[in-house]
């Protein structure tokens, strides 16, 4: 398929480029070091087997799905719009 300059790879190598972003920006969100016994928000108590399932951890369970909820991701836009192209 005649695709300009663009190289044959070009659509999958973007699609690469952006899950490899992906996971680079996971794990360095990812808690590190000793974990809490209480949570730092609500001071429940965090047990055992989510500490050690866990490494790091900071909050409990109720708590970290609300903070996963607050947090959206809009994702990233490599083309660019037609608008910033044309000027």
């Amino acid at each position: 398929m005649a695709t300009g300059w663009a190289g044959d790879t070009a659509v999958q190598d973007q699609i690469d480029a952006t899950v490899e972003d992906a996971i680079k920006r996971a794990r360095s969100r990812m808690p590190s070091g000793p974990g809490l016994e209480h949570c730092e928000e609500c001071d429940a108590p965090i047990p055992q087997a989510r500490r050690k399932a866990v490494p790091g951890v900071r909050l409990c369970v109720a708590c970290q799905q609300a903070h996963d909820e607050d947090e959206a991701f809009a994702g990233y836009n490599r083309r660019g719009s037609k608008d910033s192209q044309l000027r």
